[in-house]
């Protein structure tokens, strides 16, 4: 079976060494290459064609962000790990430009490694501080995208609307917003009529077109 083969991208010396080492422990990954700035970064992508290149994002001149970029307008298949310092939305950056995983530095040996071989593999990952982040960004994107859909609702019937586009019934609703059935009643009428519906079934089809009605 081929091995892995990784090409390093940065500034560090004493980074790039630990990865090295790191790297070259594995049986089934080896080091071809390392880059000390973004464009040597571009210019070893091209000439070596490694399968993963492990990157960091802080680079004298060309930036790791940037090279990321264009390293994958050239070999769009390539597999870039980044792996930096920068605990911030610089994650998106790197999402937008084409990493396939954004990693911190301090992550665990083993951490890294498994980083390395599911990138390396096509899939996409993240360490659990910035999966995190992730996930609260796109919380709030949605919960923005669901209020300027229905600005004329208030957030609590928002909320109900939601429930009742996931199916559930008036006493199911009040049950779990603790609330009792006639408040929920009272919701549910204003919301009818806010949204212009008639009924239970217009509503849920108009708040699941509105993306609203995802349990998960």
């Amino acid at each position: 079976m081929p091995k892995i083969r990784v090409l390093i991208a940065d500034d560090h010396p004493v980074f790039r060494f630990g990865l090295q080492s790191l790297v070259s422990s594995m049986p089934d990954m080896e080091v071809i290459g390392e880059a000390t700035n973004g464009k040597s970064a571009v210019e070893l992508s091209t000439s070596l064609k490694p399968d993963i290149i492990l990157m960091d994002i802080n680079m004298p001149g060309l930036n790791g962000i940037e090279a990321t970029r264009e390293i994958l307008k050239v070999q769009p298949q390539m597999g870039i790990l980044v792996i930096t310092m920068f605990d911030d939305d610089s994650v998106f950056d790197a999402i937008q430009a084409g990493a396939r995983g954004y990693l911190l530095k301090g992550a665990d040996p083993e951490e890294t490694l498994r980083a390395i071989q599911s990138v390396a593999n096509g899939a996409a990952i993240f360490s659990p501080k910035v999966a995190k982040r992730l996930i609260t960004y796109f919380g709030k994107q949605q919960s923005a995208a669901e209020t300027k859909t229905f600005p004329e609702l208030t957030e609590r019937e928002r909320e109900i609307l939601k429930l009742i586009a996931q199916g559930l019934t008036n006493p199911a609703i009040a049950e779990k917003l603790v609330l009792s059935p006639k408040t929920i009643r009272n919701h549910v009428s204003n919301i009818f009529s806010k949204l212009q519906v008639n009924n239970r079934a217009q509503a849920i089809v108009k708040a699941r077109q509105a993306g609203m009605g995802d349990q998960h």
